[in-house]
């Protein structure tokens, strides 16, 4: 029989440049967070995403999320030879997908899955880069504006709604940063238990439950917080 031995490092040094990693953030397993990168508090680093500070650093704040597949890079110089790490501020939301480098993003900004930010460029505290855009160098978003398309222009400002929007995407994903930090802490004896449960627990219709005469209760270990959605 032969084993198959990932090489995969989620937390990885080089160039002797180590992460320092906040001990609350969840980093999932499958994601790569490498060399130059500091993550403040309460932030989430979600799966397959890629964040590699080799030749330059990235900074995180507290409370933000790169979601699934996402890549984070930064550049040594530009055409200029301006300096250009990654900075993400605080309560953040980067969708799935985005592709940032050697950008700079103020708190609580919005940057829409799929959208691709390029060296230089600033998107400035409460905006938002619309899903799949593709912001060009040293472009700057100025506040309160939401930009969209290829290359992204600007369409609107935001609502008072969306600012809150912003705020509130970002308290949801620490909050399921948890849920999910829990999850991927789990021993394998927990994991079959409650494999065990789920199917002890399984839904069945109110009908057929009255046939039965069973009064099912879901356990609580199965409860998600209230302010978490099931999708």
């Amino acid at each position: 029989m032969s084993y198959f031995v990932s090489r995969h490092r989620t937390v990885m040094s080089i160039f002797d440049k180590e992460p320092r990693i906040n001990k609350d953030v969840f980093v999932a397993p499958s994601a790569s967070v490498i060399g130059d990168v500091e993550i403040g508090h309460g932030s989430s680093i979600w799966y397959g995403s890629v964040l590699r500070g080799d030749v330059n650093s990235i900074r995180i704040g507290s409370g933000s999320n790169i979601q699934d597949n996402s890549l984070v890079h930064v550049a040594k110089t530009n055409i200029s030879g301006k300096v250009l790490p990654t900075i993400i501020g605080s309560n953040v939301t980067v969708g799935h997908s985005a592709v940032l480098h050697a950008c700079t993003i103020e708190d609580e900004a919005f940057v829409g899955m799929g959208a691709t930010l390029l060296d230089g460029v600033v998107v400035e505290k409460h905006s938002m880069v619309g899903a799949g855009s593709l912001v060009k160098q040293n472009t700057r978003i100025p506040s309160g504006e939401v930009w969209v398309g290829n290359p992204a222009k600007f369409l609107r400002k935001l609502t008072e709604e969306e600012i809150t929007f912003i705020a509130q995407s970002a308290a949801n994903y620490i909050n399921l940063a948890h849920v999910h930090a829990t999850e991927n802490s789990k021993s394998f004896d927990e994991i079959e238990l409650e494999k065990k449960l789920r199917k002890k627990f399984a839904h069945k219709d109110e009908e057929y439950d009255s046939m039965l005469g069973v009064v099912r209760e879901i356990p609580p270990q199965l409860i998600l917080p209230d302010n978490i959605l099931p999708d």
